[in-house]
């Protein structure tokens, strides 16, 4: 495979530089694939797509009110990034979830960043995810979100920013664990050649950390999934993870709120007790007598148990205020006044059109902005004004005037590339990076995360909801 003929973009590729020469640390990854040629490699990317339908790894596209079930979109030439430069942001990682964890608990018991004005009280006075009902709870450890999805992008210029936050039902740990046993199948020599370093233990960090969780210490804790059912796109990942842990796979029916306000399973032997619930249900749907009554999805008084410590949840109810695109500009703020630390990895500059002056420059400049809605997700809901349409700004120009404090605006980045294996051969293909950060007793990051590709030509959209891909994630640790 050569690497000459590869199409530079003008954006900063992970693996290649501008010279065409691999980087440091992907020099034997390139060394190893320039013995293939375009027929071989081919061959292999048919065999993992082959072993991707056969092991059923699959994701669920909603279109026009169809779900879609699809096989897992991967591109088989990973991402390569160097152990040194991941140090820095494992240290950015920690400290992030680290402020997040005391802003969310500070929201629901004394609110001094508010009263000490460093967090404007009209921000939280129009979040969607602030929930009254968790007013008052401090949950162990103090630790309210203990699965974090951080999404990571690389600018033109080879700065890694922090895109935002995932706080509430983070998903993609299972594809990235199924990427790199894909990988360690197709490429066994290089996984001897190259010192990857491993992310096969997050499994068992996902367990401590649910464990350490359970109200009851004197015993192995019972740990459920909570899932929606078959037909959520994560579907796949939630039963996944419940084998992986040796957890139960339940969804809303199966559980019942007891007597004594503790969480039960319902089975063909009566009634077993459930110590800590992993969710995949979003807040609203979590608890009909606390949230929406209208829900089939969740557990009558389950509130009630989690806030009298009979059962633990994770994340907890209520975790999502600190998961909102606003928000999310006052990360740095919160570093430095919690922790007293400059913050390690920067946000993405960003405008808030609840502020007269930003809203403004937006407004002129819908063009040149990505727009975002504070507290959507998946891709869905924003603008990339360069790429939109006259019509479309003109819509966007509407929603923002009539709710500032639901927008928020950045500069339109050149996401990073990396070299995409196509029929034609390499091309480059815009990627983000999602790493995996667990907080309970203890802290743990992944080495790596799941990156996401757009895989449409030009496209900045890497959701898997909206036709995006995958590569497995090589943090290599450079032999001197």
């Amino acid at each position: 495979m050569n690497i000459k003929n590869y199409p530079l973009n003008g954006s900063y590729d992970e693996l290649i530089d501008a010279e065409h020469r691999p980087r440091p640390a992907a020099t034997k990854l390139f060394e190893f694939l320039s013995g293939f040629s375009p027929a071989e490699m081919n061959e292999r990317r048919a065999a993992v797509d082959a072993a991707i339908m056969t092991m059923g790894i699959t994701f669920t596209i909603y279109s026009d009110g169809s779900n879609i079930d699809r096989a897992w979109p991967f591109d088989i030439i990973p991402r390569v990034m160097a152990a040194q430069e991941w140090r820095r942001v494992d240290a950015g990682l920690r400290q992030r979830l680290k402020a997040l964890n005391l802003f969310i608990n500070d929201i629901y018991n004394e609110q001094k960043i508010v009263k000490d004005g460093v967090f404007p009280l009209e921000v939280l006075a129009g979040s969607k995810n602030f929930r009254a009902q968790c007013k008052g709870i401090t949950p162990r450890f103090g630790v309210w979100a203990h699965i974090c999805g951080t999404d990571l992008v690389r600018d033109q210029d080879g700065t890694i920013y922090v895109l935002e936050d995932n706080l509430r039902v983070p998903s993609g740990v299972s594809y990235m664990l199924e990427n790199r046993m894909l990988m360690k199948r197709l490429f066994p020599e290089l996984f001897e050649q190259c010192e990857i370093l491993p992310v096969d233990d997050y499994t068992t960090r996902l367990h401590e950390t649910l464990a350490a969780l359970s109200p009851d210490s004197g015993e192995r804790p019972v740990i459920a999934v909570l899932t929606p059912g078959i037909y959520n796109s994560a579907y796949f990942e939630h039963s996944y993870l419940a084998q992986q842990l040796g957890a139960v796979l339940v969804e809303g029916p199966d559980l019942v709120v007891g007597a004594d306000d503790s969480v039960y399973m319902k089975t063909i032997d009566g009634l077993r007790r459930i110590d800590v619930i992993y969710r995949r249900i979003d807040d609203d749907f979590l608890d009909p007598e606390a949230f929406r009554p209208d829900s089939a999805l969740g557990v009558r008084g389950l509130m009630r148990a989690w806030r009298r410590g009979k059962v633990a949840i994770a994340n907890a109810p209520g975790a999502g205020v600190a998961d909102d695109k606003v928000v999310y500009t006052f990360v740095p703020k919160m570093i430095k006044y919690y922790l007293g630390e400059e913050a390690i990895l920067p946000n993405v500059p960003s405008y808030l059109c609840m502020h007269d002056k930003e809203r403004d420059y937006v407004l002129a400049n819908l063009d040149k902005l990505v727009v975002k809605p504070a507290n959507e997700s998946g891709g869905y809901g924003m603008l990339i004004g360069p790429r939109a349409t006259q019509q479309e700004r003109d819509n966007f120009r509407k929603q923002i005037c009539a709710d500032p404090r639901n927008y928020m605006a950045q500069p339109t980045l050149n996401l990073s590339t990396a070299p995409t294996l196509f029929d034609s051969g390499l091309a480059p293909r815009h990627l983000d990076l999602r790493p995996f950060v667990l907080q309970s007793e203890k802290m743990y990051v992944t080495t790596g995360g799941l990156t996401r590709v757009a895989m449409r030509e030009g496209s900045l959209v890497v959701n898997s909801s909206q036709g995006g891909g995958s590569k497995d994630t090589w943090i290599v640790e450079e032999r001197r």
